[in-house]
């Protein structure tokens, strides 16, 4: 994933600011943004001024007492009292609100390809978004709500897990300490290989297991075998000569050592043998040190290269999702790419563009349900340096033919030549709906009018689409007729190239 913010809560609480720019489908109108957040408006309310705010904004702005509107000064209007933002001095712009909640809308959360207008985003989808980015509350790891499970029982380090012996809980880092302590954890016994013996029964086998190996009882005095607890008995049968040779060293040793001598001289027989036991002890003491040194020194050593271990998973980690990262923005720069591409082969370069729309009947469907109530066609041009043109469809109509006919306008666009060419276009457009059979085209022709800002030069990718609302009746497309064929109808522009 992309290093995001998360994503906001619902808006309907209305404590959020407005939406972000990048929900709009189609063009983005400044009349459309809050005056403060400078983002698309969420619930507006208008200012004595006549500037726009989110509620959200606006009781921002005012929390702290009246405030000097911005966009009043900004724009060398500001007049009191009318330019004093305060408590109670706006109103909620409803006009503005349904223009904006009626505005074609996709979901601004990367990888999401949800459609509608922006009141069926903050009402049904905001909230529900798979794509949205969310805190984990346990490792504070951005992720996307559809991952979330993932998340937590696979990937998050703070989760915690049920023991699958003793099902007691534990966080995964201690997962090797619980190991060790676990009552139920699974053990093997050394002398039968019995396995699954629960820990806390472990010590019972192996005080009755047969197989299970313990020193013979004649270790006491130099019998150095361990043998099964089964054969116990026949060692001691067969090694019974060399028991009681171990049992007659001991007895002429024990003799020897009690044979009467001087007092002086067995005192310092005495401590001759003390002062060597002494050496032997001190002997076997800076053995031991050193082991325990040694010890220590080889624990800190892999405690060193668990750490180094334990950083370079991490690193991987982190390289892990960033090249996951990578490759879903190369995804997405590939579909622009062939999106690009497609619309560079659907061009045209002499003014007369066919538009081809398939699938006719489920895209009147959409447009009747408010899905996706207008399309817009591949650019064309009227030459390689020419004016770029595309046009824009209501399949259920649109202002005065909505419901009742099918909604043909022209766009003119921003194109790469516009600073060569004369504005405003002032060139005659011809709209058509091709009959199939080549006998009755439905014919409209406009010539510009070079006043409207539909057709100066654009400051933004598209101008107004200008054209014909009531292009087409829509019962002359529900009968049966000769401009729907495979469920295809064609629309065809021509625009005129005098004086070009």
């Amino acid at each position: 994933m992309a290093s995001q913010e998360p994503s906001p809560p619902s808006s309907l609480e209305g404590n959020k600011p407005g939406f972000p720019k990048k929900i709009l489908a189609n063009n983005l109108e400044n009349k459309h943004l809050c005056k403060s957040c400078q983002k698309v408006l969420r619930r507006p309310l208008q200012a004595q001024c006549g500037h726009r705010f989110c509620s959200f904004c606006f009781h921002k702005i005012v929390s702290a007492g009246p405030q000097t509107c911005s966009a009043c000064i900004s724009e060398d209007l500001f007049e009191e009292p009318a330019s004093i933002l305060k408590l109670g001095g706006a109103f909620p712009d409803n006009a503005a609100r349904r223009e904006v909640e009626a505005l074609a809308a996709v979901c601004p959360n990367e990888g999401c390809i949800w459609t509608g207008t922006i009141k069926e985003f903050e009402a049904r989808h905001e909230d529900s978004c798979d794509f949205m980015i969310i805190l984990c509350p346990s490792c504070k790891e951005l992720m996307r709500v559809n991952e979330q499970e993932r998340h937590n029982e696979r990937e998050c380090p703070e989760r915690t897990l049920n023991c699958k012996y003793c099902k007691d809980p534990f966080q995964l880092k201690n997962i090797k300490a619980h190991d060790e302590i676990c009552p139920k954890y699974p053990m093997i016994c050394e002398g039968c290989s019995k396995k699954k013996i629960p820990r806390e029964k472990y010590v019972d086998h192996i005080k009755y297991c047969s197989k299970f190996k313990s020193p013979c009882r004649f270790h006491v005095v130099g019998c150095n075998t361990s043998v099964e607890k089964e054969k116990i008995h026949d060692h001691e049968r067969q090694c019974s000569y060399e028991h009681l040779n171990l049992l007659l060293d001991l007895e002429l040793k024990m003799t020897t050592s009690f044979t009467p001598l001087p007092s002086s001289v067995r005192l310092s027989r005495r401590c001759q043998d003390l002062e060597l036991k002494v050496r032997t002890f001190e002997n076997i003491v800076c053995v031991l040190n050193r082991e325990v040194e040694r010890s220590c020194t080889t624990m800190e050593a892999y405690n060193r290269q668990h750490r180094l271990d334990q950083d370079k998973i991490e690193i991987l980690n982190n390289k892990v999702r960033q090249l996951e990262r990578t490759v879903s923005l190369r995804d997405l720069s590939i579909v622009e790419i062939d999106e690009k591409m497609r619309e560079l082969s659907a061009a045209t370069y002499d003014g007369v563009f066919v538009w081809k729309i398939s699938d006719f009947t489920k895209k009147r469907q959409d447009a009747v349900a408010g899905r996706a109530p207008a399309m817009f066609s591949s650019a064309f041009y009227t030459s390689k340096y020419g004016y770029k043109m595309c046009l824009r469809i209501y399949l259920n109509g649109d202002g005065t033919g909505r419901g009742t006919h099918l909604s043909l306008f022209f766009v003119v666009m921003r194109g790469h030549s516009d600073a060569l060419l004369k504005w405003p276009f002032n060139q005659k457009v011809t709209l058509m709906l091709l009959d199939q059979n080549n006998r009755e085209h439905i014919i409209d022709a406009f010539r510009p009018d070079i006043s409207s800002s539909s057709f100066q030069r654009p400051v933004s990718d598209m101008n107004i689409a200008s054209g014909c609302p009531l292009f087409c009746p829509l019962p002359k497309l529900d009968c049966k007729n000769s401009y729907i064929r495979d469920d295809t109808i064609f629309i065809k522009v021509i625009v005129d190239l005098t004086g070009l």
